[in-house]
């Protein structure tokens, strides 16, 4: 009895491991690629929205971003993508800067702007 108890909760961990990492999807870059509006709240200059464009070239994923009515992209100094986050170093409005922003479903992104301001961000169609 012992060890068909055993047996049974051996099988229920080894279950539930891999529903777990099964149900795990980590984005590839190509998730993160194409344009984003991502809206950065409560800074104190207010809440804004920056769009955004990520491309993935060769193996190395690149940012770019509008900072003004102008519509001319900057390119960011720095993307990387590691344990499913992206993060975008930039300089914006004389400031150097980084946000995190994570998968959380087809369209959408969240994460924070230099771990202090909330960030939401949303696939542009």
């Amino acid at each position: 009895m012992k060890k068909l108890f055993t047996l049974a909760f051996g099988l229920l961990i080894a279950l539930s491991a891999t529903l777990s990492l099964s149900s795990f999807t980590q984005p590839s870059p190509e998730y993160f690629e194409g344009k984003w509006a991502v809206t950065v709240y409560d800074t104190p200059q207010g809440t804004a929205t920056i769009p955004m464009r990520f491309e993935t070239v060769d193996g190395k994923t690149m940012g770019y971003f509008v900072e003004d009515a102008s519509g001319t992209e900057k390119e960011m100094s720095s993307v990387s993508i590691a344990d499913d986050v992206l993060t975008a170093y930039f300089n914006i409005t004389g400031y150097d800067v980084y946000l995190s922003i994570k998968k959380v479903d087809d369209d959408s992104a969240s994460g924070s702007l230099m771990d202090m301001f909330v960030t939401e961000a949303k696939r542009v169609k």
